[in-house]
């Protein structure tokens, strides 16, 4: 047996914020420069009053009743984010297991940015092939838009809110999580950030302090010169190349590189995940979001090579390289 995905879900707001809204709001822009250097057309937003753990929640639900399981079956929990309901604690993760009303098992938050879901799916695989869990509940959520500066439209455009989640349980060898790299580089860390906030710096009345800060031609650069090379040294641990793969999830966070890395890989667009025209880069969310999209319209099925791809601040990148199927009835 070897540990693989049982089941996925989504969860994105109901209020849509289109680029011609921005430019109602003031912004100084337009829907066609927007979509010309990002590929994104509109972007779900959070109300006000909720937050990270509702979508989550929703998300959650949804992939557990996909695997075919309740939420008494959970043996874990855990939960990318970087906008976690409260700043310090008690984790999300927390807020989650009681709000599902799971068992009192583990449950715990994990902050790597836009890469936050590989590094957790990662992590879940462990305890499974361990035997510690025997189903690891895995949510990517963040809501953004809370972090935004709306007078900055080299970042405000960027970002949306939504959650994606995924049960993690055993299945037959050679299906599953065959392979997996978790990267980082610190030395980036300024190319991507919020400045205040932590321990570092208290939050005050500033609001670009509080929000976030991002050098983009940069961010562009590290992603395009690190991914690539990632998803084909992954590839090769197990034997395989980029012609191996049948589906490509990539972060959606702009769609020139990830066209770049498509052209690259060698993949005809039918074997990419792209949905970052209708929800803009949700960042942990990003990947389990268009995984769990993908399934629902039929673009998966059981034996698919399936990459998923990260990147995001710290400067962090991963890559899980996965079998679809094998699930045990």
């Amino acid at each position: 047996m070897n540990a693989g995905i049982l089941g996925c879900g989504h969860y994105v707001p109901e209020k849509i914020l289109t680029n011609h809204d921005l430019l109602i709001m003031g912004l100084e822009t337009s829907d066609e420069w927007i979509s010309d250097r990002t590929g994104i057309k509109e972007r779900r937003v959070l109300d006000e009053g909720m937050a990270s753990s509702d979508m989550a929640v929703e998300a959650a639900k949804m992939a557990i009743a996909s695997a075919n399981l309740t939420p008494h079956d959970i043996d874990l929990v855990i939960v990318a984010t970087t906008t976690p309901d409260y700043q310090a604690f008690p984790s999300t993760a927390c807020l989650i297991q009681d709000r599902l009303g799971l068992r009192k098992v583990g449950a715990f938050d994990i902050a790597a940015a836009c890469t936050g879901f590989n590094y957790a799916l990662t992590t879940a695989a462990q305890f499974v092939n361990t035997g510690q869990a025997r189903y690891v509940l895995v949510v990517g959520v963040d809501c953004l838009s809370k972090y935004v500066n709306w007078e900055d439209r080299s970042t405000c455009i960027l970002f949306g809110d939504g959650a994606g989640a995924v049960v993690v349980g055993k299945v037959l060898q050679g299906y599953g999580l065959l392979a997996a790299d978790l990267y980082a580089d610190g030395s980036e860390a300024d190319i991507l950030k919020i400045e205040a906030g932590g321990s570092k710096k208290r939050v005050g009345k500033d609001v670009a302090e509080r929000s976030i800060a991002m050098n983009g031609k940069a961010v562009f650069k590290v992603a395009v010169s690190t991914i690539v090379p990632a998803i084909i040294h992954t590839l090769n641990k197990v034997d395989l190349t980029p012609g191996d793969i049948d589906y490509f999830i990539p972060h959606q966070a702009n769609l020139r590189i990830i066209n770049h890395a498509k052209d690259k890989l060698g993949l005809a667009d039918e074997k990419v995940a792209t949905n970052i025209q209708k929800y803009g880069n949700t960042s942990a969310a990003s990947i389990p979001l268009a995984l769990s999209e993908s399934l629902c319209e039929g673009k998966i099925s059981d034996g698919s090579l399936v990459v998923l791809a990260g990147f995001g601040a710290g400067f962090t990148w991963g890559v899980n390289v996965i079998r679809w199927g094998g699930i045990v009835s």
